[in-house]
């Protein structure tokens, strides 16, 4: 089976988040019954896609029967944990056969922030070792496949968390993104993700030790609608001091935006033709809607490629050498994959950059954010090819083989992450063979409500291509 999903006549029907939720609110189907229906859903696919590492329909079904939630936009609505954020009760191994099989006694922060928008979480899904690279794929299992066609990567590291929503067996989802991890699935399988700006929603355990947080944490949705909610709710729980606030954004804005246009990768590549094709159709389309658009190249050097990868190999290190420190006292280090170690290795042998490197990051940067002093947003595509088939990023693979083709293929979603600006993914190209491509909007720092407002704009000019309606292949 190459394409995979769920979309039926059941009360979730082709529903997006805030749909479910105003449904079961209205008393037109009941949380018991929503969900039922997913649990339904995730088991017709998810022999297919791999998606769940760690089922938790009872408590999820004992939470719907008591009506167990916070009042929030997603109140009721199944939705699914990824597995590396603490969640009481389940394990959190963060893909990895290092980190003990121990259940999580408390939450962490992140987690509380999101059950405030009412969701009931039914399980945990996958994601590759630690999120440390763009597949998610095992050395020790099965990989987690794309509904779109199964022979494809679902990205990563929210890969599973994309998988299911894409094929609708959850409207909405967990991710968070250290280097494009809620971007990267999102443009695989077709869907919308947000990235918040740093301090958006409350900082995750990792980020908060790290010498610069790059990781936030957000969900992967089918709609802006959702997603735009989703921001509402985290600003309600907890508001970030000294960020502009957002609000609940609800449609598109009058305000034509000066929008900076990148294809140009950093790594020196060319796009491949149907990347390239997709996202000059996009800037085609921004400028019918009456916004400008001007070709500019990345204003930051070639050196940030080394400086990122520099840094992106420190947190190897740091798990390969500290993980009974920073993840579990029960960590083995024995059992980390071949991809990890060989990144853990790269920054030893590095090691002595390390200090350069953090300057250089906080240098780009400043570089990176100049240019909001002319544009509104910047337009680039999310990756810089389509999505690849499974195996080619292959975790146990030759690792120089395997970090090349990964720093090719992850060429411009790392910048906002070391700058802690906000960037979304939409998706609004295609294949000739029908998978998604992703197409990305960066804004600076707290400017979640320009790319919201474009996404519904987007998203009514050219609605985004449904997986129910693809044929099968």
């Amino acid at each position: 089976m190459k394409h995979v999903h769920a979309f039926g006549d059941d009360c979730l029907g082709d529903l997006d988040g805030v749909g479910v939720a105003r449904g079961i609110v209205a008393g037109e189907f009941s949380a018991t019954e929503a969900v039922e229906a997913a649990l339904a859903r995730i088991d017709a696919v998810n022999p297919h896609l791999n998606a769940v590492v760690y089922d938790d329909r009872e408590r999820a079904r004992k939470r719907a029967v008591d009506n167990d939630f916070p009042a929030g936009s997603f109140t009721g609505v199944p939705s699914i944990i990824k597995n590396n954020t603490l969640f009481t009760g389940l394990p959190t191994r963060h893909g990895s056969a290092a980190v003990p099989e121990r259940p999580a006694e408390i939450n962490e922060a992140f987690t509380d922030q999101w059950l405030s928008t009412g969701v009931n979480v039914v399980g945990a899904s996958t994601l590759p070792a630690f999120g440390l690279t763009a597949t998610t794929e095992f050395v020790d299992g099965d990989p987690t496949r794309n509904p779109w066609d199964t022979d494809f990567s679902s990205g990563a590291s929210s890969g599973g968390s994309a998988a299911l929503v894409a094929a609708g067996a959850l409207p909405i989802a967990h991710a968070n993104d250290g280097g494009g991890s809620i971007r990267i699935p999102a443009a695989a399988c077709g869907l919308v993700g947000l990235k918040p700006s740093r301090d958006r929603v409350v900082a995750s355990r990792e980020g908060e030790a790290a010498p610069i947080d790059i990781i936030s944490n957000g969900i992967i949705s089918r709609s802006v609608r959702d997603t735009a909610h989703f921001i509402a709710d985290a600003e309600r729980f907890a508001a970030a001091p000294d960020l502009e606030q957002v609000g609940l954004v609800e449609g598109p804005s009058q305000r034509r935006l000066r929008i900076a246009l990148i294809t140009e990768p950093l790594t020196g590549q060319l796009l491949d033709m149907e990347t390239q094709r997709a996202v000059t159709e996009v800037a085609e389309l921004v400028e019918k809607l009456g916004h400008r658009t001007e070709m500019v190249p990345l204003p930051v050097d070639r050196d940030y490629i080394q400086d990122f990868t520099d840094y992106w190999a420190l947190l190897a290190f740091s798990l390969d050498h500290f993980g009974k420190r920073v993840i579990d006292k029960g960590f083995d280090r024995s059992q980390l994959d071949p991809f990890t170690r060989g990144l853990s290795r790269m920054a030893l042998r590095r090691f002595w950059r390390m200090p350069s490197a953090i300057r250089g990051l906080k240098r780009s940067t400043a570089a990176f954010r100049g240019m909001f002093d002319r544009f509104d947003l910047v337009l680039t595509p999310t990756l810089a090819h389509t999505t690849p088939e499974i195996g080619y990023l292959d975790p146990a693979g030759d690792f120089a083989d395997t970090f090349e083709r990964l720093t090719r293929y992850v060429a411009f979603t790392p910048a906002n992450n070391t700058s802690g600006t906000p960037a979304i993914s939409l998706p609004l190209g295609q294949t000739a063979t029908g998978l998604p491509i992703g197409i990305h909007f960066m804004a600076d720092l707290g400017k979640e409500r320009s790319l919201l407002e474009l996404a519904f704009e987007l998203e009514a000019a050219q609605p985004f291509a449904r997986i129910q309606d693809a044929s099968g292949r």
